[in-house]
């Protein structure tokens, strides 16, 4: 038997690794997947995912794409991956593609979320996937200014392109939603989390697009200047980008 073409869906905390690509002396997504592919094949097994990650942004739903020789089942496959996987990083699904699927390329949208609390004093037990804020947010202009990324447009004024990429993307959705939830010695957290859907991202758009909201929660920018900050795209504009620790990327969407 030849090698085929493996499709994963793989979830992480991203709290300990220098982003998704594999990199020289450092741990990354990637580099554990490849050396726990290597260990199951006895061979090198590149990987693909369908969006890197930066250093300390989680996933639910990254998906990967790798040529690999495997005797064996695919169930066989994710659950040798998961012994050797550290606990940090797991497969969730696992499935024989076809030859020209490819994590990234084959993608037709990709959602990101971004989650923070609103809290006098922090959480450490929410402090690894959510950025804390201590004052309150004005969600009705954050919203305002969510729906003005919802189109075609050039994004650069968020992001970097990858060498030889323009900075077109379409956002499909950006949206904001909140809810209090009860916490412990008798204390509200009011939780929020951003949610953007698009055909593709320019690398730290996520960030500096929440960055940017969030002063617009904060009153330092409205909405139209906001629009004003899109339209410049010049990122020097744009505020610095929020924590990485509460980026996740969600879901990656797949044509029939």
């Amino acid at each position: 038997m030849g090698a085929r073409n493996y499709c994963m869906t793989v979830a992480y905390d991203g709290t300990a690794y220098s982003g998704f690509q594999i990199q020289v002396d450092r741990p990354t997504i990637q580099g554990a997947l490849e050396e726990a592919l290597a260990r199951l094949t006895t061979t090198p097994v590149r990987v693909h995912g369908a969006g890197r990650t930066d250093a300390g942004v989680h996933a639910q739903g990254q998906v990967i794409t790798f040529q690999a020789e495997w005797r064996h089942s695919i169930e066989d496959l994710q659950r040798g991956m998961n012994a050797l996987l550290p606990k940090d990083i797991a497969v969730r699904k696992s499935a024989v593609a076809p030859e020209r699927f490819h994590a990234r390329f084959s993608a037709t949208s990709r959602e990101y979320r971004y989650k923070l609390y609103i809290a006098p004093v922090r959480e450490p037990l929410l402090d690894r996937h959510a950025l804390h804020l201590a004052q309150p947010v004005g969600w009705a202009a954050m919203e305002q200014a969510s729906a003005l990324l919802v189109r075609e447009a050039d994004f650069a004024a968020f992001g970097q392109a990858p060498t030889g990429e323009g900075t077109i993307r379409t956002v499909y959705k950006a949206s904001w939603r909140q809810r209090s939830l009860p916490w412990g010695c008798g204390q509200t957290i009011e939780m929020g989390e951003f949610r953007i859907v698009a055909n593709g991202f320019l690398r730290g758009m996520v960030r500096r697009i929440v960055g940017t909201l969030l002063d617009v929660g904060a009153g330092v920018c409205a909405p139209a200047a906001f629009a004003d900050i899109l339209e410049a795209r010049d990122i020097r504009r744009a505020s610095p980008p929020a924590a990485a620790c509460g980026l996740s990327l969600w879901h990656v969407e797949y044509g029939s």
